[in-house]
């Protein structure tokens, strides 16, 4: 324990971390060594070198490549996280001897991608131009393990229950009901009452099986007594979802703020169809005891007024 201690204060180096981050993200030799612009027997040289440090074999070796062991998984979160802290104080630093207004990292769902976050960085860059915004799209699987590892800053998209945790602190921003989309132009658009019979006899867009809002959507169709169309294609991306709706006359399923949004935008259209589902509301969640940058604290309150903005919006289309 006492080596491993003194090995994380003192002797480990930024290379070593960065070498540690690289072999992890490509688990081969030969391509670290090409994205670190060293040979590869400088690789397995600093790769020996870090082992020799803490007395641990910390990434196997084989022909098919290398992998971490349960040593070097937890030598390489730390990597992360210390790297990920390194970026955050440069930029800051720079930020102010440059006088820009620095520098945030938001990973966002595709709900709260088109409205919500465009909305919230607009008013960011009209108290600061030069303010500058990095955006992850993703869902929580993906974004919250970024979180943690300082990666992100914040997080923005559904509050889903099942993610909740000590070190994470959420704050709902408004809840978000669900509509059906269809292009515009389609023949259900002329319909004076479509229904679920429709949507059910019709290609659909659906969310991926393990999504809790796809079990919602089947559920609704079981509840007016009808199967799940057949004819699906199943994405968590905004961009396929749009792109199967328009080019396959497929159904598809949005945030109201989001739907209405496109509707306007005259790309989509939104059925008078009741979606019933219940959702986790949209909100916000950053890492308990982690300082934000004064960039972020910004962008959070840019992210409530425009959650107030997005609200009243709703209503008023609805």
């Amino acid at each position: 324990m006492a080596q491993i201690d003194r090995v994380l204060r003192s002797n480990i180096k930024l290379r070593h971390l960065q070498l540690m981050v690289a072999l992890d993200q490509f688990r081969h030799l030969g391509r670290t060594a090409e994205f670190l612009s060293v040979s590869q027997p400088a690789v397995s040289k600093m790769l020996t070198e870090v082992e020799n440090m803490f007395d641990l074999v910390l990434f196997d070796r084989s022909t098919r490549g290398t992998e971490p062991t349960t040593s070097g998984q937890a030598i390489v979160r730390f990597a992360r996280s210390v790297l990920a802290e390194y970026e955050r104080t440069r930029d800051e630093i720079a930020a102010v001897a440059s006088g820009a207004a620095g520098r945030t990292r938001v990973g966002s769902m595709v709900v709260a991608m088109p409205v919500l976050l465009a909305g919230a960085v607009k008013l960011l860059k009209q108290r600061s131009a030069q303010a500058t915004v990095l955006v992850e799209e993703g869902d929580l699987t993906h974004l919250l393990p970024k979180l943690r590892l300082g990666e992100l800053d914040l997080f923005v998209g559904r509050l889903e229950p099942g993610y909740a945790a000590p070190d994470l602190v959420t704050e709902a921003l408004f809840n978000e009901p669900m509509v059906a989309v269809v292009k515009r132009g389609h023949a259900l658009t002329r319909k004076k009452k479509p229904g679920w019979s429709d949507l059910a006899s019709m290609p659909c867009v659906l969310p991926p099986p393990w999504a809790s809002l796809r079990v919602k959507i089947e559920q609704t169709f079981y509840r007016h007594g009808l199967n799940p169309p057949a004819d699906i294609v199943e994405t968590s991306s905004f961009l396929a979802l749009t792109t199967f709706v328009k080019e396959r006359d497929a159904a598809g399923f949005l945030a109201r703020s989001v739907g209405l949004h496109f509707q306007k935008e005259g790309l989509l259209a939104v059925l008078p169809i009741e979606v019933p589902i219940e959702l986790p509301p949209i909100g916000l969640i950053t890492l308990r005891g982690r300082r934000l940058t004064p960039s972020s604290e910004q962008l959070m309150d840019c992210l409530r007024l425009s959650a107030q903005s997005s609200q009243r919006l709703g209503k008023i289309m609805a």
